[in-house]
């Protein structure tokens, strides 16, 4: 598809006049004689690139320019101006303006500054494509299985269509993961990949967040709002445990799926949209029918190809995989050296049955490289976690993140240095030496944590006392 311009001028002719020129250099082009057309065209059909003119009847080029910028920052606008002056040029640059073209216009600069602007917009997208390759080993499907291998060809199969796909699997055996795979693999990879969890959006908003609203539509509406189906326009959206929602949201949802059009809540026009849908669950929907919790017509609409995805339990022999890029990943994100399993505890690991799937294991990995202040996850450390059998002994918790991993990571340092003290009797050259720091290193953390201590004679003295 052509990149698309808008020409945005109050005149005619210079629309004619500059739309045919653009058109002959390949480009489409769309035109509008008002700054307020220009803006209802900019959610109809998005362009790559507006030339706007300043001065324009109503609102001016100037306050469309503003407007632009915060709904679409990322769009390149280049002004026009018959009465240009440095100023207005300097202003229009610094709301974020490409470039300022003075009429009457020079055919010539009109297209080296259009191609400029075509260019920077190439450069952003291979940018944002390059970026997306980068993070994009987090969005792989890891294991060698034969249930694996086989999903893994099924989405290689399936990918490349434009057919629906329903992804059925219990909690944490990663459905956004394989919804973001078929993505990855489509032809519609270079447009937006949209992820909508149902069971969050409270009912009374489930309308405004899936086809946006218009301002004034409702109290709190002050600005219009593109909903994820507008949003997902040309690409794919991802409706993640959608048997979550309501009947009425059903409903709501089946209409835009049968009719691709819709309206934004407090608006009268239709826009149409070109949307792939995969959708996720955790529950069994012929069930869900049976009981009335979920619409027979919206399910035939969804489960054109259905994904199964394996539980981890019936995948053992994926888990020293995933166990090694956990470890690596969460070693390149804290800068640290990557730590090691030894094979007891990866026997312990392989042993779990893992109710939370690949998340639990995940979680898990996450709180032993935390809690372990040495390079080499042994027995010792996981033992709080599980027992001889590979049992787990303690409730499994959320994977710590952001501003709080420090401030637990330390937690657990202590928690963790008070054990093996007590498990020593205090004594600190054997506790340093079980968990691999330096005598000196060990008597830091003990006065860095407020732990108290008492002097003794021979060696190893200095005991721990008191918590």
């Amino acid at each position: 598809m052509n990149q698309t311009i808008l020409i945005v001028d109050d005149e005619e002719s210079i629309r004619q006049t500059l739309g045919g020129i653009l058109t002959d250099e390949g480009f489409h082009v769309i035109t509008a004689g008002s700054g307020e057309e220009a803006l209802r065209l900019l959610e109809e059909e998005p362009p790559n690139l507006v030339v706007l003119d300043i001065w324009l009847p109503g609102m001016d080029g100037i306050e469309v320019l503003k407007t632009i910028k915060v709904l679409h920052p990322n769009l390149q606008v280049v002004m026009m101006s018959g009465h240009g002056t440095i100023e207005t040029a300097v202003k229009a640059t610094k709301l974020g303006a490409f470039d300022f073209i003075e009429k009457p216009l020079s055919l010539e600069k009109v297209i080296l500054v259009v191609n400029h602007a075509m260019e920077l917009v190439r450069l952003e997208e291979e940018n944002l494509l390059l970026r997306q390759k980068v993070v994009s080993h987090e969005y792989e499907l890891t294991g060698n299985s034969a249930p694996i291998q086989d999903l893994k060809e099924m989405i290689g199969i399936v990918a490349p269509t434009n057919a629906w796909i329903l992804i059925m699997g219990e909690n944490g055996t990663g459905k956004e993961l394989v919804a973001r795979s078929v993505h990855r693999q489509s032809r519609r990879v270079q447009k937006p990949f949209v992820e909508v969890n149902c069971a969050a959006i409270p009912e009374d908003l489930i309308e405004s967040e899936l086809f946006g609203h218009e301002k004034g539509a409702f109290t709190g509406a002050t600005a219009m709002k593109r909903g994820k189906f507008d949003l997902a326009n040309e690409g794919t959206i991802f409706l993640d445990e959608v048997a979550d929602m309501s009947l009425k949201a059903q409903a709501k949802v089946l209409r835009i799926l049968q009719e691709k059009t819709f309206e934004r809540v407090g608006g009268n026009r239709l826009i149409s949209t070109d949307v792939r849908v995969l959708a996720a669950t955790n529950k069994d929907l012929e069930k869900e029918m049976e009981e009335g919790r979920f619409r027979q017509d919206l399910y035939y609409r969804l489960n054109v190809i259905p994904l199964r995805i394996p539980p981890l339990r019936d995948r053992r022999e994926d888990i020293p995989l995933l166990v090694n890029r956990f470890l690596s990943d969460f070693a390149l994100k804290e800068g640290e050296a990557e730590k090691k399993v030894t094979d007891e505890v990866m026997a312990s690991l392989m042993r779990h049955n893992w109710p939370g799937n690949v998340r639990e294991l995940k979680n898990i990995i996450e709180r032993l490289v935390i809690m372990t202040p040495g390079g080499v996850i042994s027995k010792c450390d996981i033992s709080p976690l599980f027992g001889e059998g590979g049992k787990e002994i303690l409730p499994h918790e959320p994977a710590i993140s952001g501003d709080s991993f420090r401030a637990a990571k330390q937690d657990f340092e202590r928690q963790y240095i008070i054990r093996k003290l007590r498990e020593f009797d205090g004594n600190i050259s054997r506790t340093a030496e079980a968990i691999g720091l330096e005598r000196s290193n060990l008597h830091k953390k003990i006065r860095g944590y407020g732990l108290e201590m008492k002097n003794g004679a021979g060696e190893g003295a200095g005991h721990f006392e008191k918590v």
